[in-house]
């Protein structure tokens, strides 16, 4: 892997030659702000991480693993492994077979002086409440896994939910959760580093909402034509969301941008 950006009259041209980076160098590399009130909802900060192809496709044949890579899937651990939770819909869930998140000896040290868990909980977002709740997900979690939905989700499918051991957090008025306020409900529970993995529904709701604060982004050298998802779908915000470029790494022609929402000042949210 090599560093493209950022390039600083400090850099040298060992920053910048491929070479083998440790979980460490990563987990340094894609360290959540110290000030997490300089996230949109004030009091936490929530990314996005997400793989597109060439040609804009977040899936082939209804899944993100074939456009992946294994420094893409490194990535990916390090970053579950440096998030408090990890926000996901329940369709990515169903489709990619969303197990618990385990903890990894590598991070412990790092989340034991954080006071974060041993390992990140799941957030599952869904309003029909249509899940699997004797899956592994549910029921054998290091930490008890969250389901987010809307108070005029069915009570039964709640309840049933609660019974697999699940934690249910109502975050709005309908059926659903809203985008805006599953984002504060985690944060009141001190889940303040927040993940999300999709899918481009969810995605593009908490973008629409104006509540995403940073993007990583993995651009696939490969091109798969066909009518996949990109990696935000759903209805468009009223203003387009305008992120400035943070670090650009790259590994076999991989990109792994990250991109942080643009506060209007010329530049990106610094740690």
């Amino acid at each position: 892997m090599r560093r493209l950006s950022p390039v600083t009259d400090s850099t040298t041209p060992a920053d910048l030659a491929p070479r083998e980076w440790s979980l460490d160098e990563l987990a340094d590399a894609y360290a959540y702000p110290e000030d997490l009130s300089a996230g949109a909802s004030g009091g936490s900060w929530l990314r996005a991480n997400m793989v597109s192809t060439l040609d804009g496709a977040a899936q082939h044949e209804g899944r993100s693993q074939p456009i992946s890579s294994a420094a893409d899937m490194r990535i990916f651990g390090t970053l579950r492994a440096l998030a408090d939770v990890v926000v996901v819909g329940a369709e990515t869930v169903r489709q990619e077979g969303y197990r618990p998140a385990r903890a990894r000896e590598a991070f412990a040290a790092r989340r034991a002086a954080a006071g974060q868990a041993p390992a990140p909980a799941i957030a599952v977002v869904s309003a029909s409440l249509d899940l699997d709740f004797s899956a592994p997900l549910f029921t054998a979690p290091l930490v008890p896994t969250l389901v987010l939905t809307g108070a005029g989700a069915s009570a039964d499918r709640m309840a049933a939910a609660r019974e697999a051991g699940a934690e249910v957090v109502v975050a709005g008025p309908g059926a659903g959760a809203e985008p805006d306020r599953l984002v504060r409900e985690l944060a009141d529970r001190g889940l303040r580093r927040q993940l999300t993995e999709g899918g481009p529904r969810l995605l593009g709701l908490l973008v629409a909402a104006g509540a995403l604060d940073e993007l990583c982004l993995t651009v696939s050298p490969l091109m798969t034509a066909g009518g996949a998802q990109r990696i935000a779908g759903g209805p468009g915000g009223a203003v387009p969301e305008r992120f400035a470029l943070a670090s650009l790494l790259e590994e076999d022609g991989f990109l792994f941008s990250r991109y942080r929402r643009d506060r209007g000042d010329g530049g990106a949210r610094r740690d």
